[in-house]
């Protein structure tokens, strides 16, 4: 086998539903749980947060819906780590974590879990 051209991998992965969980271990951000996970932007649209790697999170659904359109120091809501733009290499450590195929049952009704989300 020979290599005819190298294509360089990405240093950065696609910003997606599936990788955001992956980046932050599909566990809710301010509470730790595991179940009924969505995202939710840390500053919010309303307020002029965008939807990127620096300002989304995984949360569960009662937690996103008690912080709402607020800002995380008037809903007194956290976030464990703070979002942040993750590398291949941050996902794949994250990714070892799980065992292979890991995605719930529960999850397979949304078809757009590795689609790229859109700012």
């Amino acid at each position: 086998v020979s290599l005819k051209s190298y294509v360089k991998p990405a240093r950065f992965p696609a910003f997606t539903r599936f990788n955001l969980f992956l980046r932050d271990r599909f566990t809710c951000q301010y509470c730790g749980a595991r179940h009924e996970l969505t995202f939710d932007h840390v500053v919010p649209r309303s307020r002029g947060g965008q939807t990127t790697w620096d300002n989304v999170i995984t949360a569960c659904a009662p937690c996103n819906l008690k912080k709402g359109g607020k800002m995380p120091a008037q809903a007194e809501m956290f976030p464990m780590q703070p979002p942040f733009r993750p590398s291949v290499s941050d996902l794949h450590k994250n990714g070892r974590a799980f065992p292979p195929n890991y995605l719930h049952e529960s999850w397979q009704d949304y078809l757009y879990w590795d689609s790229e989300l859109e700012p």
